[in-house]
C-alpha cells in the first residue's frame, strides 16, 4: 500500500471514531473478525483437502495428481497452523515478586482494584528508560493473554514516586474495563499479524506464498482502521492516569520523562562513553546514573528540549500523541515541572542496591566489545590530536577547526576553544570556527562574543543559519529571564528562528517526499564526522548494521543533509519509530538526518541493493 493510501485511510478511521465511536468499534471488531475468518477457513480447507485425498487413497483410488493435492493440503495445513499458533516471546527483563518490592506490589495492587483491572501475571525490571505493559497470547490468535509489566530501572531513578505511579496508573489503564480489553485484544492481534507477516516473508511456498499475498493486502489496512483506537487508547491511559493521581501529576510525570529522556540521549550516554578514552574496561551507567537523575537537569537545556518536544506534531507513524496534545487532554498548562528530589527508587526496597549493581554488571558484559572498540577509536582520536598538534603554525583554517572538534571530541573545552579562535584569525568568518567557538562559551560566559558569532553564521552560512537562530534564541530567553531588557532583540531572533524553521520544514518535506534513494551519493563525512556517527552508534544496543547516504535538496542544494538506515531486527515497528526520532536528535552530524529503519518501506533488500556499503556492522563478542 502506498503511503498516501495508508494516511487516507488513518484519516477515514480518525473521522468514523469522531462521528460514531460504538460503529467505528464494530467495523473494526468486524475487520479484525475477517482476518481471524481467513486463517479459519484456510484451516478448513486443508482439513478438507487432507480428508479427501485420505479417502482416495484408502479407497485405491490414488493418482498422481493427489500427490500435487496432497502436498498443497499439507503446505496450507501447516500454513494455517502458524498462523493460528503464533507464539510471542515473553519480554526481557528480571521478575521482581512482592518479597523482592513489597511497597511496589502494594501500590500496583492499589491501581488495579481502583480502575478494576485484570492482575499483572509477571513484573519486569530492565534498564531501559520507560516503563510498559504488554500482553503474551496463550493460545496464538485465540485464547486469553497472560499479562506482564516490564519497568525501567533509569524511570525509577528519574522521576518521584507519585510521578512514577502516574506511569504505572497509565500502563494499567490499557487494560480496563470492557474498551480496554478490546483494545488490547486489538493490540494483541496487530503483533500477531506483524510476528506471522514476518515469520512467512522468506518463505516460498505455495501456501505461504497465498497467505503472504493477503496479509499484503490485510495487514495494512487493518493497521489503518485501528489507528484511531490506538491513539484513542493512549489518551483514555492518561485519563485515567490523571483521575488517580491528578492531572498536574500526570503532565509533570510527562513533561519530566520528555525532558530527561533527551537528556539522557544527548548528555548522559556521551558522557559516559567518553570515559573509555582512560578505561580499558567497561563501566557500569546505573550507579552513575543515579546521582546524575536525582539533579535538576541544565535550565537551558531543559528549556530548549521542551520547547522541541512541543514543537512536535503527531503523525501517523507513531499511535502515541506528542506531549503537546496529551497536555492538552489532560488540560495541563504546557512548562518546566518542579523536577523530582527524591526517586522512586525506594519502591524497589532493600534490594534496590542489588538491582543497581546487578544492571551495572549486566551492561558491562553486554557493552565490553563496543567499549573496547570505542577505547580504540579514542586513542586514535588522540593520535590524530598529536599529529596536528605538530603541524600547529602550518595548519590551515579547516585542520585547526578539525584539530578543536577533536579536542572537543576528548572533553578539552580549553583546548578546543583555543583552535577555533585560530582558525577564525586564519580565515575571519569561517563558519565551521564560528560553530565550533559558540559551543565552548557557556551562555552566560561572554555573551557578547556568542551572540557576534551567531550574528556572523546566521549573515554568512546558510547551512547553519537555523543552528545560529536557535543558540540565539535561547541565549535571549536567559537573560530575558534574568531581567535584562533585550526583549526587542530576543523578538528579532524568534521571528529569524520562525522563518529558519519554516526553511528547515521545507528541507524535511523534501527529504520524506521525495523517493528515499532519489538524488543521493555516498556520505561526505570526514574521518572526525564519521567517527562521532560510529560513536553514537555503537551506544544504540538495536542498531545491528547503518547504511549512511547524502542526499541532494533542489531547493537547499548547499545544505548538508543525509539518510541513515538502520537494520533493527527484533524491534516493533513503534519502537523502532522511538528509536529513529531519537537519534536524529542525538547523533551528531553535520547537517540534517532522517533516520529511517528496513521495513516495509524501505525494505533491507532496497537499502542494500542502493545505499552502498554498511558504515556500521556491530561486532559480535
Amino acid at each position: 500500500m502506498e503511503r498516501a493510501d495508508f494516511i487516507h485511510l488513518v484519516r477515514l478511521s480518525e473521522h468514523a471514531s469522531a462521528e460514531d465511536s460504538r460503529a467505528y468499534r464494530r467495523h473494526v471488531a468486524m475487520f479484525a473478525t475477517l482476518g481471524y475468518l481467513w486463517v479459519v477457513g484456510c484451516f478448513v480447507l486443508a482439513l478438507s483437502l487432507l480428508v479427501v485425498v485420505g479417502q482416495a487413497i484408502v479407497q485405491g483410488h490414488f493418482r498422481a495428481g493427489y500427490v500435487w493435492l496432497l502436498l498443497a493440503a499439507v503446505g496450507l495445513f501447516w500454513s494455517s497452523l502458524r498462523s493460528l499458533w503464533c507464539p510471542m516471546e515473553a519480554p526481557e527483563g528480571e521478575t521482581l515478586t512482592a518479597a523482592d518490592a513489597p511497597v511496589l506490589f502494594e501500590a500496583l495492587e492499589r491501581i488495579r482494584k481502583k480502575i478494576k483491572g485484570p492482575p499483572i501475571h509477571h513484573v519486569r525490571l530492565d534498564g531501559n528508560f520507560n516503563a510498559s505493559i504488554s500482553q503474551q497470547p496463550r493460545w496464538g490468535l485465540f485464547g486469553g493473554a497472560v499479562n506482564h509489566l516490564t519497568i525501567g530501572l533509569p524511570l525509577l531513578l528519574a522521576v518521584d514516586r507519585p510521578r512514577f505511579l502516574a506511569v504505572m496508573a497509565h500502563e494499567y489503564g490499557h487494560l480496563r474495563g470492557e474498551h480496554g480489553q478490546f483494545a488490547a485484544w486489538i493490540y494483541r492481534t496487530r503483533l500477531s499479524w506483524m510476528k506471522l507477516e514476518h515469520s512467512m516473508r522468506h518463505d516460498g511456498g505455495l501456501a505461504a506464498v497465498a497467505t503472504q499475498a493477503f496479509l499484503r493486502w490485510y495487514f495494512p489496512r487493518f493497521l489503518a482502521r485501528t489507528f484511531a483506537l490506538a491513539r484513542q487508547d493512549e489518551y483514555e491511559a492518561d485519563r485515567i492516569a490523571g483521575k488517580l493521581l491528578g492531572p498536574e501529576v500526570a503532565g509533570a510525570a510527562l513533561t519530566e520523562i520528555a525532558i530527561k529522556g533527551d537528556w539522557m540521549a544527548s548528555k548522559f550516554w556521551p558522557l559516559h562513553w567518553a570515559a573509555a578514552a582512560d578505561n580499558t574496561q567497561a563501566l557500569g551507567p546505573f550507579t552513575a546514573m543515579r546521582k546524575l537523575l536525582s539533579l535538576p537537569p541544565d535550565s537551558d537545556f531543559a528549556r530548549d528540549a521542551l520547547r522541541q518536544t512541543l514543537q512536535q506534531i503527531s503523525d501517523v507513524d507513531d499511535t502515541h500523541p506528542v506531549l503537546r496534545d496529551r497536555l492538552e487532554a489532560l488540560h495541563v498548562k504546557a512548562g518546566l515541572p518542579a523536577w523530582s528530589t527524591q526517586p522512586a527508587l525506594d519502591l524497589l526496597g532493600a534490594r534496590a542496591s542489588h538491582w543497581l549493581t546487578h544492571f551495572d554488571q549486566q551492561w558491562c558484559r553486554n557493552n565490553t566489545t563496543d567499549w573496547r572498540l570505542h577505547h580504540n577509536y579514542l586513542n586514535r582520536v588522540r593520535t590524530r590530536v598529536a599529529l596536528l598538534t605538530t603541524s600547529l603554525a602550518r595548519n590551515n583554517a579547516n585542520e585547526m577547526v578539525e584539530l578543536g572538534d577533536l579536542h572537543r571530541r576528548l572533553g578539552a573545552q580549553n583546548q578546543a576553544r583555543t583552535c577555533y579562535e585560530q582558525a577564525l584569525q586564519r580565515t575571519p568568518g569561517h563558519a565551521a570556527g564560528l560553530r565550533g567557538l559558540v559551543q565552548c562559551l557557556e551562555a552566560g560566559d561572554n555573551h557578547l562574543l556568542r551572540l557576534d558569532c551567531l550574528g556572523q553564521l546566521f549573515e554568512h552560512s546558510q547551512a547553519y543559519r537555523w543552528w545560529a537562530c536557535h543558540m540565539a534564541v535561547q541565549t535571549f530567553e536567559k537573560r530575558v529571564a534574568a531581567g535584562e531588557p533585550l526583549d526587542a532583540e530576543l523578538k528579532l531572533w524568534r521571528a529569524r528562528l520562525k522563518q529558519a524553521d519554516e526553511a528547515e520544514a521545507r528541507a524535511m518535506a523534501e527529504i520524506t517526499d521525495t523517493p528515499f534513494f532519489h538524488a543521493i551519493t555516498r556520505h561526505d563525512l570526514n574521518e572526525f564526522e564519521l567517527g562521532e556517527l560510529l560513536a553514537g552508534l555503537t551506544r544504540c544496543k538495536p542498531v545491528w548494521r547503518a547504511w549512511l547516504v547524502s542526499k541532494t535538496l533542489k531547493e537547499f542544494a548547499y545544505r548538508r543533509c543525509y539518510l541513515l538506515f538502520l537494520d533493527l531486527p527484533g524491534m516493533e515497528d513503534e519502537d523502532r519509530y522511538h528509536l529513529c526520532r531519537s537519534l536524529e536528535r542525538s547523533l551528531d552530524l553535520p547537517g540534517m538526518v532522517l533516520v529511517l529503519w528496513a521495513g516495509h518501506s524501505p525494505t533491507l533488500k532496497d537499502i542494500q541493493k542502493h545505499a552502498y556499503t554498511p558504515v556500521y556492522t556491530r561486532a559480535i563478542a
